[in-house]
This record gives structure tokens, sequence and C-alpha cells, in this order.
């Protein structure tokens, strides 16, 4: 795929206000996870009181357009619309869409690699990145600033029946071959495991590095790895993908939290942000939002700022 941008129109109500940005055509708007087919979800928050004040606040980013950094292969958060091939469908893409709606800009995407993500807003190919990406300092320290709306819930995906008996990122791994998206946290996770299975005589797990999570369910399917770990409710997506073939072994809470990164220097761009989705998560929008695509496990975090500059 192509850095192609695509647009999407954001809440009704601001049409005015977002005259002079690009809009979705009348296909578009009716796309499933679009911002035309969700205006009423996107309604009440762009006009309360709270977004009428960010848009007064920040009127350098009325009517502009916010470029979306993403890796689309992520089952409910972000992945290309079945139904049609220049569309992104999930979560973060509706989540994407509120807050433009509530800050007044719309949205459009370039896809990339998920160890591109930071790169390409570090660089400027992009202006934010809202694609279920874990804040840590080390990712910040790449050139971005998080601000964190969701606690980190890990699955770990294996075949049917768990036959390694997997039980965790804990020493039952040790032998096995887990694949992992480049850039993943749990690569070091799972990597840190090496000397404690090699002091008890066994062998060390074997990281199996992927570009996107599609790659490395294929590779449990395929019988080339034994696990792979990720956010747990994509991992139960799979699983429903292929209920014959796969299981979940464990679920396992992460001292991390899932952020929007926006490039590291942009603190007004970075504040509104905060704003938008503190009114969001408050007026129970981002609760609708997981319900909607079905992530169970999507526990709201208050929006916090992590930033190593």
């Amino acid at each position: 795929m192509t850095t192609t941008q695509r647009t999407l129109a954001a809440a009704g109500s601001l049409a005015a206000l977002l005259a002079l940005s690009a809009c979705g055509s009348s296909a578009d708007a009716a796309a499933p996870g679009s911002a035309g087919s969700a205006t009423a979800e996107y309604q009440a928050v762009a006009d309360s009181a709270a977004c009428q004040q960010l848009r007064e606040e920040h009127p350098d980013l009325v009517g502009t357009t916010k470029t979306n950094a993403l890796n689309p292969y992520t089952p409910g958060y972000e992945t290309i619309d079945p139904t049609n091939p220049d569309q992104y469908v999930g979560f973060d893409i509706d989540l994407g869409n509120a807050i433009g709606a509530c800050l007044g800009f719309t949205v459009d995407y370039v896809p990339v690699g998920f160890a591109e993500l930071i790169p390409t807003v570090a660089s400027g190919r992009a202006d934010w990145i809202v694609s279920n990406l874990y804040a840590t300092q080390e990712r910040a320290a790449g050139g971005v600033d998080f601000v964190s709306y969701s606690k980190v819930y890990d699955g770990i995906l294996v075949a049917k029946g768990n036959p390694k008996g997997l039980t965790g990122i804990d020493a039952s791994m040790c032998g096995a071959t887990v694949a992992l998206n480049k850039g993943y946290v749990e690569v070091p996770l799972v990597e840190d495991l090496a000397p404690g299975c090699e002091a008890a005589g066994e062998a060390a797990p074997v990281v199996s590095l992927f570009d996107s999570s599609a790659d490395c369910v294929q590779a449990i399917l395929a019988g080339r790895a034994d696990a792979y770990v990720n956010d747990s409710n994509t991992v139960v997506r799979f699983i429903a993908e292929h209920p014959d073939e796969l299981d979940q072994a464990e679920t396992v809470l992460l001292d991390y939290e899932i952020g929007i990164g926006v490039p590291q220097g942009q603190v007004p761009f970075r504040d509104a942000v905060v704003g938008a989705l503190t009114e969001i998560q408050g007026s129970g929008l981002q609760d609708e939002l997981a319900k909607k695509w079905e992530l169970s496990e999507n526990a709201v975090a208050e929006p916090t700022v992590l930033s190593v500059g």
C-alpha cells in the first residue's frame, strides 16, 4: 500500500468551520467507521462547552487536516475496511475522528510498518499517531510525547489447546518460539527471559520478528511459532477468526498505557489533545467506542503526558 492519504470528514456541526479542509466524498461518508457514518457519536462531544472552548483556545487547528501514522493490521483498533479498501475502520479511527471533531480538524492517514510509526511522526511525515501504541520512555525518546488514554492488558495467542503449556511471559516460554512485531515492547520482555532459562538448563526463547500482527498469527497457524503476544482484545479477535486453530494462554497486565504520539515540541497540539480526550472520556464516548468495537478490556486511563524532552 502506498502512502496515499485518505480523508474523513469530522462532525456535521463543524461543517462550516471545516469548509476549507478536505472532506470525504458521499461514498466515504457511508463507510463504516468513517466520520460521516459516526456523526451522532461525535456530535455531542463536538457541541460540548469544553470542545467549543478548546477550539477558541486553538484556532490554528480549526479547518486543518492532521495526518495519522498508523499500522492498519490490528483488528478492532485499525484495519482496512473490508468493504472499501480506501477506508480504515476501528476504535482508533473513531477516537481520532472524535478528537478531530472536538478540536475542529479532519483526519487523514499514512500507513507504515509498526517500527516506523514514531520515525514517521518525528520526521514530519505525519502529525500524530493514534494506532494502539504503548507509551514508553524509550519510544518517547524517539521524538514524540505521549498522551495516554487506556491501560494495557496483553494476551498470549497460542495454537489450540496450548500445546506448549504457556502461562505468561515467564519461564514457561523457555525454548518456545515467540512471534512478535518489530518494535513491540514485548520483544525485550521475552528476550529478558533468556538468562533465567539458561540458568535452569533450558533453551532461551526464540523471538521471531514480523512487520504486522497478521504475519505473527500466520506463523502460529503454519507451525513456525508457538506464541504471539499483543493486546488482549486483538488476541481475542484472532481467535474468533480461527476458533478451531487458536487459543489464548493467559492475560497479562503490563505496566504500560496506550498513548497518542505527538511530535516533541508541539505542546499546544499535545495539550489540545489532552483536553479533547478528557471531554471524550468524561462524556462516556470512549467507553461507547470500545463497546462498539468489542474491546472488552479497554480500560480507560486518565489522560497523562509522557515526555522525555
